[in-house]
């Protein structure tokens, strides 16, 4: 946790994530990622300066497996109150739609619904699980397919629900997160989605372990492109 810890809080205070009195709803999709933000977010609030009330958030896409049970019982052992809501991302983006990328509908689809609990619920932030590796497979990702220079940002404002979006893993490997949910023995859900390991995000990971072979310092490098152009540090 410490590991975790010191990358997350080195992007909260860079980028100055939290301030006194947030309430920040936690998106938890089940996967090692957002499992491990809530573990970290709930351990910062006993010794952070600044105090910050946060909830757990999840969207039920209506595959088979999704498991809403193990998702509860995280967020119950953790004593964070725990918020769920059903989706058709499924029908709409397979069943209905057809998709043939499917991740950009899917995403969108989900972001309104947790736009929605986070005004409900009168939360002013909403945290995003991505990390380190998925800040550079963005990169690559608008680089090679439209010819842009852009990742996401760490943090953004949304205009038309007031709501900031911050994400707290940008420092935090894929690795680390792995790493994390292995030592403590926790519980992952099984990935549900049909395009796991068939997307083009996925296709992006395996080229940068493969040029990693020959280029060692890919990754720092990638990174240090993003945090000069694009984040303006």
């Amino acid at each position: 946790m410490q590991r975790i810890l010191s990358h997350m809080r080195k992007a909260i205070e860079e980028f100055n994530m939290i301030e006194e009195g947030d309430k920040i709803a936690i998106c938890l999709s089940g996967g090692k990622d957002s499992i491990t933000m809530l573990h970290a977010f709930k351990a910062l609030q006993r010794f952070y300066p600044k105090k910050f009330d946060i909830i757990a958030v999840s969207i039920n896409p209506g595959f088979e497996f999704f498991d809403v049970t193990l998702l509860k019982n995280i967020c119950d052992n953790l004593d964070v109150p725990f918020f769920i809501e059903d989706s058709h991302a499924k029908e709409i983006v397979f069943d209905i739609r057809k998709e043939k990328n499917p991740c950009s509908l899917c995403a969108n689809l989900r972001r309104g619904i947790i736009n929605s609990i986070a005004i409900r619920e009168n939360c002013n932030k909403i945290a995003l699980g991505h990390n380190q590796d998925d800040a550079l497979e963005t990169f690559l990702l608008n680089l090679l397919y439209t010819g842009n220079i852009g990742t996401f940002a760490p943090v953004s404002y949304m205009d038309r629900s007031k709501i900031t979006l911050i994400r707290p893993l940008i420092y935090t490997p894929e690795k680390d997160t792995k790493r994390f949910v292995k030592k403590n023995n926790l519980t992952v859900m099984p990935k549900v989605c049909p395009m796991d390991g068939t997307s083009k995000r996925e296709f992006m990971k395996n080229l940068i372990f493969t040029l990693s072979k020959d280029i060692p310092m890919i990754r720092a490098n990638l990174f240090g492109a993003i945090e000069r152009n694009i984040w303006n540090k």
